[in-house]
Parts: C-alpha cells; structure tokens; sequence
C-alpha cells in the first residue's frame, strides 16, 4: 500500500466546501442524558478542522456514531457532539438534522468560508455501510473537495470513508497523516531494531500481524492470553487458560518461520496463574507450559519482564498492540505496567496500536512520554497485517 499521500497542506482550500469525514464516535452516559464520557476523539480532530477554517474554507464535517444500522436512533445522534465542537473550537457549528436530506443539503448550499456543519450520523443511512453510490454521490455533492481524517474507520469501505473519493478529490487530514507516517514509517523503513510486542487474548486475531512482521521485524515478544496457545502447541500444560485449539497449528508454523527468518521470537518463560478469573483470586507463580489443571495464566510472570523490557530497552523502533495480561485486575496488571513503563523510558520510537494497549497506556499514566499512540484498534491491527485500507486507498497519492 503506497503510504504517501496528499494531505490538506497539498491542495488549495480557500473558498472551497471541504466534506471532512471524522471519527466522533465517541463513549456516551448511559442514562441517555447525552453526556460525552470522553471527548479525545473529538480534540484530535481539532488541528484539521482549525486549519481548514483558518484557510477559509466551509467545512461541512461528517462522522458515524455506533451502529443504528440504517435506522434513525435519537440516543446516536451527534447532536451533543456539535455542542462539545462548538465549546472546543469558540464557534457556532450549525446541526443538519440528517445526512443527505432537505435540511443538510440547505445548510450546506448556504455555508461561507469559516464556518462548520456537522451533518447527523451518516450511519442513520443504510446506504453508508453498503458504500452506496448514490449516497456517495448526494454527500459529495455538497462539496468540491473531501478531506479524510476518521483512521479509526478507513479498514471500513463505507459511503463517507471511501464512496465519495469517487466524485470529489481526496486527501487526509492532519490526523491520519500521523497515523501514515508513524505506522507506514515503522512497517516501511523502521529505526532498527524493530521489535514488535503483541497481547490480548487470541492469536485467531494477531495471525495476520504475526505473519506480516516476521518479514519486518527483528524481534517479536508474544504475551497475553495467546500465549497460552503456543505453550500448548509446544507441548506444555495450560490448565484453565484461554486456549484457542484450533489454532495450535499455526502457532508452530509461526515458530518455525521465525526460526527460518532469524526473528527472535520470545514468548513468556514464567506465567502468573490465578484459581478462578477475578480481581482477588488466588496467585502463584509458575513455569511456563506448567501451569496446574484447575488454574488459569492471567499476566507474564517476573522472569518474563525481565526478558520482554531488555528487548524493549535496546530497540530501535517498538510497535506495541495489546496488553500483557488481565490489566483491568490490579494484581494481573503488573506485566502491563512494566512494559509500559520500560517503552516510557526507552529512547526508541514507540508506537501503541490502538484498543487495549493504547487504554493501558492511558489508565496507567504513560500516555505523553510514547512517540505515538494510534486512534485507531481495528485500523492499526490491519494497517500492520499490511491489509489495504479502503479509506487510505483511495486518497490521491502525493
């Protein structure tokens, strides 16, 4: 996939009616006041819409919110979005009570340069997820130029992530710029050594990724619960842990391709066990592959940290996605902690997929000392599994 694209600095928007598709798809209060929990999404995409107002552009702004699924459902609507943008920004963003329909099209017709419309949720459309052309084309038709900036959507091909790169040039925004050059950067011309750390829970999920960096990377530390499916694919004993059995296989092939590669592939040497999956259960710590029957592996073990944060220490470039164990448990957090503490005081680039791992980083407090922490679980994952984006795609190419 060709990294290098055109962004909003390339082309010339003044004057011009910029559709600018976001990610505000951000956590909401349960109770259905309409109270945004968390508002990170919105202020990243901020620096791109200041420039785009700053350049007097009319900027018709466009985002999905959870999955109504065609339907218009009131508790997704981004009408307290508009109000936290207007805070945010110092300025009035006028509401278009639909995506595509009479209200939008007339607040978008009657839009000057310097102001913003934020139209509702585009997946109040059952076009948009079907990527329908004809939605497309309504949306493009309210603009002369698209500008992407929603990387935590760009894996989707939808109406308003690729559709409208059909009818209307296409570059992206400040915010998945970043994403291009940090991510596209490590996986094309990383800092050496490159070491790449991968958690969670399935290895059904991190297949593709291990596969991908096995041609890229120097070292690749396997923790989490997936690491339960190689101790046992080698042999060993797992007692209660999460074990994915169909997947055995590939985890020896993935061992073997390493071995073939001369990727030094580490994976946990000792293992946290608890006897029942939760916050106070019992613990002891044990050898990896001997974990006793009625027990189940929750976090990397001591030895382990050791092992994992050296490799971190002397790299290059560290890619992290997902956490090391169960890290919303306070006494199987500890491999998480330290590998986040261990990237904090690197000197390599440090760059955190986004999901868990990027969560972690926050809750735990390291958040502002990585290099960069991506917007984007899905996008990352595939983004790293070298997928084409559908949405990166189909932006010009510089």
């Amino acid at each position: 996939m060709n990294y290098n694209k055109k962004t909003v600095k390339d082309i010339d928007v003044a004057g011009k009616k910029v559709l600018l598709r976001c990610d505000f798809n951000v956590p909401m209060a349960k109770d259905g006041s309409g109270v945004i929990t968390d508002d990170k999404r919105i202020r990243a995409a901020l620096p791109t819409i200041q420039y785009l107002l700053d350049q007097g552009a009319a900027v018709i702004a466009c985002s999905h919110m959870g999955k109504p699924k065609g339907e218009i459902k009131p508790e997704l609507s981004l009408k307290p979005v508009a109000a936290r943008l207007s805070q945010l920004l110092n300025l009035e963003v006028i509401m278009a009570d639909d995506v595509v329909g009479p209200d939008a099209q007339a607040k978008a017709a009657a839009l000057q340069g310097g102001q913003l419309i934020l139209l509702e949720n585009t997946r109040f459309e059952p076009g948009e997820t079907k990527n329908d052309p004809e939605l497309a084309r309504a949306m493009a038709s309210m603009a002369q130029v698209y500008v992407s900036d929603a990387f935590g959507a760009v894996h989707r091909a939808h109406a308003s992530t690729a559709g409208v790169a059909k009818y209307l040039p296409a570059v992206s925004g400040f915010l998945i710029q970043k994403e291009l050059d940090f991510i596209g950067g490590a996986l094309a011309n990383p800092k050496r050594p490159l070491v790449a750390i991968l958690g969670g829970s399935k290895v059904s999920s991190k297949i593709g990724v291990i596969n991908n960096l096995l041609s890229i990377a120097d070292t690749i530390i396997i923790g989490g619960g997936m690491a339960y499916t190689f101790f046992a694919a080698q042999g060993g004993k797992v007692g209660d842990s999460l074990l994915e059995d169909d997947w055995k296989e590939y985890a020896n092939d993935m061992v073997n391709k390493a071995r073939e590669k001369g990727v030094a592939l580490l994976l946990p040497v000792d293992t946290i066990v608890a006897d029942a999956f939760s916050p106070d259960a019992n613990s002891q710590v044990v050898r990896a592959g001997e974990i006793p029957d009625g027990w189940q592996g929750l976090d990397i073990g001591p030895e382990t940290v050791k092992l994992f944060c050296a490799a971190a220490a002397d790299a290059g470039t560290v890619i992290w996605n997902g956490p090391m164990g169960v890290f919303e448990f306070d006494q199987f957090a500890r491999g998480t902690r330290a590998i986040a503490q261990a990237l904090s005081e690197t000197q390599a680039i440090t760059i955190i997929g986004g999901g868990d791992s990027a969560a972690a980083v926050q809750q735990l407090g390291y958040a502002d000392k990585m290099t960069h922490i991506s917007t984007g679980g899905g996008a990352s994952l595939e983004f790293m599994e070298g997928k084409e984006l559908p949405g990166v795609a189909c932006l010009l190419n510089r």
